[in-house]
């Protein structure tokens, strides 16, 4: 499965500079934060694939003008052609706003999704808006990452975690790649496009589970259409 991953900055190649063999052979787009509904709107309309997001410290717009056929993973966990996403979006606090958190509120939003990580045994892909603390984050209050990210790490160990929040153009020595204790770490910072194998998806989670988000809650249908099933908290 190749999933592309976009965050922070709307990618001139696929914006002002369009064309439709740019999105060939994409199945899944994942939004990590502070980028306009109309650019979600568009690339889930011209790719023809599903486009699941989580909110940025910048996304306030969302809650008035949210990205017409895009789906919310804020606070889920969804499956997509067996690969399992969890989806924790804001930053740290650093002054009143929307989509931000203190630690003890990210601690509270991972505390309750600790049943569904039980039920699907752990995730594949954690997509957050800010990094864990230390790990691709910043020196300032507002660019700093999230202890309980790290700590989500050390406990759950998934493949990957993909951010954005951390713009690669402030510093040259910023890493878009990283390791940690069995995890890949990755700066989405504009686009990158990331390759995986899909996993069978047990029976269960087929009959069993729907697609609930916010904003809709999609019939069985089209569960069986686009192969998704989410948990949610």
């Amino acid at each position: 499965m190749k999933i592309l991953f976009i965050s922070d900055e709307e990618c001139p190649s696929l914006w002002d500079y369009y064309r439709p063999e740019k999105l060939d052979g994409i199945d899944l787009i994942i939004s990590c934060g502070d980028l306009k509904s109309s650019y979600l709107q568009f690339l889930v309309t011209m790719a023809k694939c599903p486009l699941l997001f989580v909110a940025g410290n910048h996304d306030t717009h969302y809650d008035q003008d949210p990205p017409n056929g895009c789906d919310c993973i804020d606070d889920a966990i969804v499956e997509y052609n067996g690969v399992r996403i969890m989806g924790l979006g804001g930053c740290r606090r650093y002054h009143p706003g929307n989509y931000q958190y203190t630690e003890r509120q990210m601690r509270q939003r991972i505390r309750k999704l600790r049943f569904p990580l039980w039920r699907c045994k752990g995730v594949d892909i954690v997509v957050t808006h800010a990094p864990p603390e230390g790990l691709g984050d910043g020196e300032d209050p507002a660019h700093h990452g999230f202890a309980a990210l790290r700590e989500f790490l050390d406990k759950y160990h998934p493949s990957y975690l993909v951010h954005g929040h951390v713009h690669l153009r402030y510093d040259a020595s910023l890493q878009r790649v990283r390791e940690y204790e069995g995890t890949t770490l990755i700066n989405a910072f504009e686009r990158y496009v990331l390759e995986i194998p899909d996993r069978p998806v047990p029976t269960r989670h087929l009959n069993q589970l729907r697609w609930k988000t916010k904003h809709k809650e999609l019939n069985n249908e089209w569960d069986d259409i686009l192969g998704i099933n989410a948990i949610k908290r």
